[in-house]
């Protein structure tokens, strides 16, 4: 859906009334609007490559048949969280509410109205929409756990430096050596681990050795964070085959965009 609001809203319109329709391309200036047919699969294609941030059918007796197809492309909308504002006379709107049954439209605008007033009724719709979804989309965030993160390092400067950067997005348990990481291991699991190459003792490839011979936790990704530079040493942790490695000191862009790129089911365009 079109969040930008320095940008027109995309009208997708479609419906018997041609002079509605016509109002929307003449006397409106802050939309968008492209039309589509009454056509199955053009009002889906449209649905699918315009992104309208709202679908308006504007009525004038229109068949039962094309009542029941717009049923249908409701259901539709209603999975892409597109709004479905109906617009008509009185009678044509009733009618439609009758024959729809069940279904009914989002927002309905009976003639006679303005253009300007519609334009600016279905503009607020959308808007008072958009601040409802962007709640559903909080609550819905702050209900699903966090994905978890396991940081090993024998820096404790660098470890409260990255639980600080990651904790508004991720649960975070941090270990000051190897020997702890793998205790914690023993009774709980991590979605991704954040492994130091050198640490005095068990150096990061040996800790991972030991988490790849570990039948729990041989599948849990792994990115490296060295202060190695050249190149040879370089080569070294990629023969690892870790799921990605950072240089130090650790950017916090690069850190999000590494933990993105790797953690299943992350919005890496996020």
């Amino acid at each position: 859906m079109n969040t930008d609001t320095n940008t027109s809203y995309k009208f997708l319109l479609a419906g018997q009334n041609q002079a509605i329709i016509d109002d929307f391309f003449v006397s409106l200036e802050d939309i968008e609007p492209v039309t589509t047919s009454l056509r199955w699969q053009d009002m889906l294609n449209h649905v699918k490559n315009f992104k309208p941030d709202v679908f308006v059918y504007c009525i004038e007796n229109e068949s039962s048949q094309n009542v029941k197809q717009m049923v249908s492309l409701k259901l539709r909308l209603e999975k892409e969280r597109i709004p479905f504002v109906l617009i008509g006379s009185e009678e044509d709107c009733a009618k439609f509410q009758k024959d729809a049954a069940s279904s009914t439209a989002d927002l309905i605008l009976k003639k006679p109205l303005e253009a300007a007033v519609i334009e600016e009724k279905i503009i607020q719709y959308i808007d008072v929409h958009r601040k409802q979804e962007e709640l559903l989309q909080e609550e819905a965030k702050l209900k699903r756990p966090l994905p978890h993160i396991l940081v090993v390092d024998d820096d404790s400067t660098m470890l409260k430096t990255i639980k600080e950067q990651l904790k508004e997005e991720y649960s975070v348990a941090t270990a000051i050596s190897g020997k702890i990481a793998m205790k914690f291991l023993e009774n709980k699991k991590t979605d991704l681990i954040l492994l130091d190459y050198e640490m005095p003792g068990e150096k990061g490839p040996d800790i991972l050795k030991k988490l790849r011979e570990n039948e729990s936790t041989k599948d849990t990704p792994v990115i490296f964070l060295t202060g190695v530079t050249q190149r040879e040493k370089i080569a070294q942790v990629l023969s690892l085959k870790p799921q990605g490695y950072l240089l130090k000191p650790i950017e916090h862009e690069k850190l999000m965009e590494a933990i993105k790129a790797v953690l299943p089911g992350e919005d890496k365009d996020a």
